[in-house]
Parts: structure tokens; C-alpha cells; sequence
């Protein structure tokens, strides 16, 4: 049955547009790097390499310097997401590239030590890879940013976002990702998180809910249905564009028929995957990772 995972960002793509998940899970098509989504994984690398410092030493500064060595990282592994940031620095007039780079950081870092002081915290895991099965065959998976542990025990499990918060209408589409992190967290480990936090870096806006145990459930359901609605549109090979505001983000919308465009055609099926290959190659090399079966 396909698929046999599902990753909060997959899980996503279904529910905002079906052909959406097809270009990206099926066909594998390649999506043009934004500066938007590259500027937050260098921030995301930032704040999980921050931990490595002695605590007393993680400052803004520190921060900044982080950003710069993980830029020239990014250069070496992924040089055309390096250029485009270095690109836009240039368009600023700015001569020095990595410092112009840095102007737009500089306010997410700023935001980031007003909202916590990385100092009084000792993460319990950062960036860590997760994958337990629901059913036979079908896993969730998916990184979380960071869990932290209190002396009494209690996880935490938080989630950086390098954007604005969501207006209250959404906010609830937004707690979605943490609500399907904290049902991994809970069926590995058998504990419930106490809190499950978003931070935004883009206002300085946190998200936070209490999950619970029915909480928790619901959302597994909800996982479930997703992955069946998912199996009949592959079983029709039929899976129906959704239009909406937010097609104008969207790489694809050449290949789209809302917009007089032409899907490729369907991959073969031998050929279909959910990620999983990909997700368990960085699970073997991940920092942090847990790894499980459905509790019996």
C-alpha cells in the first residue's frame, strides 16, 4: 500500500494540493531553491550548532559566526543555494558579500535572544531523526529541532521557524506538524510531551499547546486517513490539482492544468517511493535519531 510514510512536510503537501505531493513524491521533480527557504536552513543550523558552545559563551556574536561558517559549508556542499544567497547580498550594493549576507540574519538572531537566552538551557536532543510505525508497513517520520527535558522530567519539543506566525485561523494548520512530532515522540518513548512550542523568529511570536493523550490520537487518525486518501488517488493514478493563493509560490505551476500546463507522465510504479530511501540515509548519519517499530 502506498505510501508507506509520511513526513509532516508530505502530509502537508497532500492536504494543499494532491498534484503538489505527485511532483514532489512521485515524480521527484527538483524545485528551484528560494532565498526564503535557504535562509532558514542556515538559521536552523545555527541555533542547533549554538548548543555546542559551553554555556556563558552562546551569544549573538557567537551567532553570527555561525551563520558565516555555515554559509561556506553550504558553499562546498550545495553551491547553488550558496550563490543564491550571495547573489541577493550583491544586489544589495554591498561589497562585502558575507556581510551583506548577514544583514537580513542580523533581526532573526536579534528576535531569537529576546525570546530565550540559550545560556539557561541544556537541550536533551537537537536535530533529531524520528521514525516509528503506525501500522504494519507505514511509518511517520520526520526532525525535530530541538526537545528539551526539565529536571521533572517533562519534554518539551520545539520547532524554529524563520517566517512570521500565522494569523489565530491558522494557527491550528501551523500546531499541526508539532501535534504529528509530539504522536512520534510519544509512541517511541510511551510519554507524553508536556509542550509542544513554535518559535518565530520573523516576530517574536510563540506558538505553545499542551497536548493530550486524545489529542494525540486524533492526530494519529488523522495521519491514517491522510495516508489512505493518499493510496486511492494512487491506485486511480488520478491525483487533482487544488488551487489556491498559494499556487503562486509554487515551482510546478508550469506543469499544472489549472494554469494550461502538462503533468508529466506517471512514473513507473516500481519506481514510487515516499522518502523513505532518502529519510534513512540521514537517520543512519543524523547527530541524534531514534528509530521504531509500532509498540505492540
Amino acid at each position: 500500500m502506498f505510501p508507506s510514510s509520511l513526513s509532516p512536510s508530505r502530509s502537508a503537501d497532500f492536504q494543499q494540493c494532491p498534484l503538489l505531493y505527485r511532483f514532489k513524491t512521485i515524480d521527484q521533480l527538483p524545485e528551484e531553491p528560494s532565498i526564503a527557504a535557504v535562509r532558514g536552513t542556515l538559521v536552523h543550523t545555527v541555533l542547533e550548532k549554538i548548543f555546542d558552545a559551553p554555556a556563558g559563551q552562546r551569544t549573538y556574536e557567537l551567532a553570527l559566526s555561525l551563520f558565516k561558517d555555515a554559509l561556506e559549508s553550504l558553499g562546498e556542499a550545495k553551491p547553488q543555494e550558496a550563490a543564491l544567497v550571495r547573489e541577493h547580498a550583491q544586489s544589495t550594493g554591498n561589497q562585502e558579500l558575507v556581510e551583506a549576507a548577514l544583514e537580513p540574519i542580523r533581526p532573526l538572531m536579534e528576535t531569537y535572544f529576546a525570546m530565550e537566552d540559550p545560556n539557561r538551557l541544556e537541550p536533551h536532543a537537537r536535530e533529531l531523526a524520528m521514525s516509528v510505525e503506525l501500522e504494519d508497513g507505514f511509518a511517520i517520520r520526520g526532525f525535530i529541532d530541538r526537545v528539551d527535558r526539565n529536571p521533572s522530567g517533562d519534554i518539551r519539543i520545539v520547532d524554529y521557524k524563520s517566517g512570521k506566525s500565522p494569523s489565530p485561523r491558522f494557527a491550528d494548520k501551523a500546531m499541526f506538524q508539532m501535534r504529528f512530532y509530539g504522536l512520534a515522540w510519544w509512541r517511541i518513548n510511551g510519554e507524553l510531551p508536556r509542550m509542544l512550542q513554535l518559535m518565530y523568529l520573523g516576530n517574536g511570536q510563540m506558538l505553545k499547546y499542551e497536548p493530550s493523550e486524545s489529542d494525540l490520537l486524533s492526530t494519529e487518525r488523522k495521519i491514517l486517513a491522510l495516508r489512505s486518501a493518499i493510496s486511492k488517488s494512487a491506485e486511480r493514478q488520478s491525483f487533482t490539482p487544488t488551487p489556491s493563493k498559494l499556487c503562486g509560490w509554487c515551482s510546478f505551476k508550469p506543469l499544472c492544468p489549472e494554469f494550461g500546463g502538462t503533468p508529466p507522465p506517471l512514473p513507473d510504479r516500481a519506481t514510487w517511493t515516499s522518502g523513505s530511501s532518502l529519510v534513512q540515509d540521514s537517520l543512519k548519519t543524523a547527530t541524534n535519531s531514534v528509530v521504531n517499530q509500532r509498540p505492540e
